[in-house]
């Protein structure tokens, strides 16, 4: 481990430049908190648009951007009883106030900030992931158990799984259950149909407009996947859905972009069997435009049971550790491309310019 007082990070200073390879503080231990050595930091498809402001996300600058990362602990605090100098954890990013059980206010640590609540705590817990070390909560050490050097680069996957793991949590998904990912030939939507067949689901039905994403997903997971291939037209996809599903879509999880349509999300809540679910984790609305309209007498008479989920509940990033040691989901599935610390720009726009399924960026600092 390094012995020096300084660490090397990658800084935003201003939305809209280019992020700066700088030497900082070592981060120092409060009590309730973990110093981690960081060894592989994911970048999100669209850490561009957070860096350049598109996205709006609350992000006091100047902070050193980074949602997650697998590392090794360097430093406990008094209070922790069973994390050691050298484990492995996976830095989990959903920060949550310790003094609001009912409603914790939020912070995504070096993402985003969730309300005047979650940017305090993105003001003490302010440097992310693109750097040699961060401090975090004690309780977002999550243990990994032991893990080769090799394989720490696909340990980053788990970020990526942990967000519709959420929903899939939400709409609380039974085996053999037929469940409908909207959004299935995106990075989240694809680890998201990886995810319900380890959790036993008997079919997923998988809609996009990607032809070869929907090839790719029936060739890895076979016929327990339905592709369909939308239309664009309402009404048809919707049909094509429900036949996808032999009329009975036990649950729908939506988690489509902010730049998707509210056609093609409706058409898919919309294909839902009379008494089932609907999870909404997508972006739709929130960089503006139409709202998402859905008939209020179709929900009641046909008791649907609609759900908005953003995240996942503190438990999550172990049961799906649980089930990558189980050898329920396999993280080989996931492509790693690989960048220092001192190529987090390059990182950046190749996560960006790299998007889709199975598809993963790494900075190694």
């Amino acid at each position: 481990m390094k012995e020096s007082a300084n660490m090397n990070a990658a800084i935003l200073r201003s939305f809209g430049e280019s992020l700066e390879i700088v030497n900082l503080p070592d981060p120092s231990l409060g009590t309730g908190e973990v110093i981690v050595d960081v060894v592989a930091a994911p970048v999100l498809s669209y850490m561009n648009e957070v860096i350049s402001g598109e996205r709006q996300n609350l992000f006091d600058l100047p902070q050193v951007p980074g949602a997650g990362a697998i590392g090794r602990v360097r430093t406990v605090g008094p209070d922790a009883t069973r994390l050691s100098v050298g484990d492995w954890v996976f830095c989990d990013p959903a920060v949550r106030s310790r003094d609001g059980a009912l409603t914790p206010d939020i912070t995504l640590q070096g993402l985003s900030a969730r309300g005047e609540g979650g940017l305090k705590l993105q003001k003490y817990f302010r440097h992310g992931s693109f750097a040699e070390q961060m401090r975090i909560p004690t309780e977002n050490a999550v243990p990994l158990g032991s893990i080769n050097q090799a394989d720490v680069v696909q340990w980053c996957a788990v970020s990526t799984a942990l967000v519709p793991y959420g929903g899939l949590l939400a709409a609380n998904l039974q085996p053999g259950e037929t469940i409908l990912v909207n959004g299935a030939t995106g990075s989240f939507g694809s680890a998201c149909v990886a995810l319900a067949l380890a959790m036993g689901a008997g079919c997923v039905v998988a809609p996009g407009r990607n032809e070869l994403a929907l090839e790719d997903l029936s060739r890895r997971f076979g016929h327990r996947v339905r592709t369909v291939k939308l239309s664009g037209n309402e009404n048809v996809d919707r049909t094509n859905m429900q036949e996808a599903g032999s009329g009975s879509i036990d649950c729908v999880l939506d988690i489509l972009p902010p730049s998707a349509s509210t056609k093609s999300v409706r058409a898919a809540v919309m294909s839902v069997r009379p008494y089932g679910r609907v999870v909404l984790m997508g972006g739709v609305g929130m960089l503006g435009g139409p709202d998402l309209e859905i008939h209020y007498p179709w929900i009641m008479r046909n008791c649907i049971t609609i759900l908005g989920q953003w995240l996942y509940p503190m438990e999550a990033p172990s049961k799906l550790i649980s089930l990558v040691r189980a050898g329920l989901l396999s993280l080989n599935q996931f492509e790693v491309s690989t960048f220092s610390l001192d190529q987090a720009n390059a990182a950046v726009e190749h996560a960006a310019a790299n998007v889709g399924p199975f598809r993963i960026t790494v900075i190694q600092p």
